[in-house]
């Protein structure tokens, strides 16, 4: 496939990459190479278009990461070999400052061209991309597959936990059962110690920012159509669904005419990155509503809970990335990636783990099924897809659970790091805890788990012998006319590569932002809209003006802006939101919610203002 005109943007940026790369190791890349480098990129670009960048760039680092995190050679999908060696001509400079002429990693590899080599390979691999009907299709088609996988693992592990619940000395005896036998049982009782003072019932409900099922926007949100009995069991509706009793009383005819019908889950596909689309799930509103509430609760339960808190989070990603940088300084820490995390937590796995009063909660809100793109409807043997509010913290917790009591000692035990499907364990403990994870139904991406060699990677950082290697991927694609997304998005990227000394790539992406959007100011003047670190002197000249009642100088600049739109509903519904969406403690009932602080409430806020969802527009304002 020949490239598309509109694309030539990002073959004009890779050359200026290249020869930043080239001033960072002029003393081993000469002129003559990179102008040899730049016309093959050129060349491979003409013929293949976008996918060389997207695609087989991207394989060339995928087979440095592999060498570099295990014990085998440099493999790369390119034919030609630098003469000799197993190398690969492309960036050949810089390959054999890492690799032997075997392809085996130096004993002191150089790290800078390590860095360079991933920058020029991954540049592109996130970006998005339109995709074709058939990698749509494919997508879908891993998720009904996945489906049938889970199915076949709740089978069995249903069967175990019969096996297991109907041996007393199973679960009482800690000397006898297999070794699996043991692992449940210390994984149950982590779990139920972790849980015990954790309270499902009290929690505040909440909308969140995503669409549901139902169809309701923002504002419909605060009207109940239907509420079915399996969660009412647990959730009453005068108590988690209304502001107070006298919202009861005025929301009669309402209830009167609440339906109890089940609504399944609607399955979506979101852009991604060059691989393809994500899928992901919309909630009904009554469980999104529910599920919000629960899943804020349980997170700050476990980051606060002193047998979790050290080990599984969901707010701070540091704990996971400081873990991949000290994984990569001497290798006695090994990052895990799962593989279709969220897919593959069955309902199984979590009767089998979780106290049964949690179960209970858990079960009753949660989707039954869902309808896919194509309109057919299927039962879900998960316990929840991506999209629904209690799906991370329910994996985190399974994963913590089963490597915590598969540990051999403390030591493991008080090293394992969970944020979601990024896992970090003792090297030494890493092949047991893959075996383990996957016995429960879990799949690990061994392409992505480092447990050999010093390249480790967890939570957006990319590490070798703890130095952070982690490139500038470009996600949001070149436009040449004004959009929104595209001024915040590429100002970022200049700055990135201004940050790493890519000062070629960071001129070219301000020359040519400046040919498509005027008046974007420079970060001295700190306006507070998308700036640039630094801007050449011959698009400095914004308009000044002073402001006399703040006493400074203010400039017309570019910013991005949303539209809102007001919305008029009933007192009542105001009212809930009002408590919904601040920070007030909940006792009993909605009704006893009050403003823990007058702090809480955000400055000029309105419970009748709404943002448009993708609605963002540029504006010309004075800062």
């Amino acid at each position: 496939m020949g490239p598309d005109k509109s694309q030539e943007q990002y073959i004009l940026l890779i050359a200026q990459l290249l020869r930043d790369v080239q001033t960072l190791h002029s003393d081993v890349i000469t002129p003559r190479a990179l102008r040899l480098t730049t016309l093959k990129v050129e060349k491979r670009y003409a013929r293949e278009g976008m996918g060389f960048l997207s695609k087989t760039l991207p394989r060339i680092g995928k087979a440095l990461d592999r060498a570099l995190s295990s014990d085998t050679p440099l493999a790369v999908p390119f034919e030609q070999k630098l003469k000799g060696t197993q190398l690969p001509r492309f960036l050949g400079e810089l390959f054999s400052r890492v690799f032997d002429i075997y392809g085996m990693v130096l004993p002191t590899p150089c790290v800078r061209s390590i860095r360079s080599i991933r920058q020029v390979c991954y540049l592109f691999y996130k970006l998005k991309l339109p995709y074709t009907a058939d990698l749509e299709q494919t997508v879908v088609d891993n998720f009904i597959v996945a489906e049938r996988d889970v199915a076949v693992t709740n089978t069995r592990l249903q069967s175990l936990k019969t096996e297991f619940e109907l041996s007393p000395l199973n679960r009482c005896c800690p000397s006898i059962g297999t070794a699996r036998t043991k692992v449940l049982r210390r994984a149950r009782v982590l779990l139920s110690r972790a849980l015990s003072k954790f309270d499902p019932k009290n929690i505040q409900p909440r909308h969140g920012p995503g669409s549901v099922s139902t169809g309701e926007r923002l504002w419909g949100k605060w009207y109940w159509s239907n509420v079915p009995d399996r969660v009412l069991a647990h959730y009453p509706l005068d108590e988690y669904f209304y502001a107070s009793l006298g919202h009861v009383a005025y929301a009669l005819q309402e209830l009167k005419a609440l339906g109890g019908r089940e609504v399944p889950a609607k399955v979506i596909l979101v852009p991604k990155d060059s691989r393809g689309p994500r899928l992901i799930s919309c909630e009904p509103l009554y469980l999104q509503w529910i599920q919000q509430g629960i899943s804020r609760a349980l997170v700050h339960h476990i980051e606060h809970n002193f047998l979790t808190k050290e080990a599984v989070h969901f707010t701070d990603q540091q704990p996971n990335q400081f873990g991949a940088l000290l994984g990569s300084r001497e290798g006695k820490y090994a990052t895990l990636d799962l593989k279709e995390a969220s897919d593959r937590i069955g309902t199984g796995l979590v009767h089998l783990l979780f106290p049964q009063h949690i179960v209970d909660v858990l079960m009753a809100t949660r989707s039954l099924s869902t309808v896919l793109p194509d309109g057919k409807e299927i039962q879900l043997n998960k316990f929840a897809p991506m999209g629904s509010a209690l799906c991370f913290p329910i994996l985190a917790l399974s994963i913590w659970a089963i490597l915590a009591a598969a540990a051999p000692d403390a030591y493991t035990r008080e090293r394992i790091l969970v944020y979601g499907d990024d896992v970090i364990v003792p090297t030494a403990f890493a092949a047991n805890a893959i075996e383990q994870l996957e016995y429960f139904g879990l799949l690990i991406n061994r392409d992505k788990s480092c447990i050999s060699g010093l390249f480790r990677e967890s939570c957006g950082v990319d590490a070798y012998m703890a130095t952070d290697v982690t490139p500038i991927r470009f996600r949001t694609g070149w436009s040449s006319s004004p959009r929104p997304d595209h001024l915040a998005a590429w100002v970022s990227y200049a700055n990135s590569c201004y940050k790493a000394k890519y000062f070629n790539t960071y001129d070219f992406i301000v020359r040519s932002m400046y040919r498509v959007y005027r008046n974007i100011p420079e970060e001295s003047l700190r306006t507070g809209s998308p700036s640039f670190i630094e801007v050449p002197d011959e698009f400095k000249s914004l308009r000044r003006r002073m402001n006399s009642n703040l006493q400074r100088f203010e400039y017309l600049v570019v910013d991005v802006t949303t539209r809102k739109e007001k919305k008029t509903i009933c007192g009542y519904k105001m009212l809930l939101r009002y408590f919904s969406e601040h920070n007030t403690p909940r006792t009993s009932s909605m009704s006893t919610l009050v403003p823990s602080d007058a702090s809480t409430i955000e400055s000029g806020s309105s419970v009748g203002l709404y943002t448009k969802r993708r609605d963002t527009v540029l504006k010309l304002v004075w800062r």
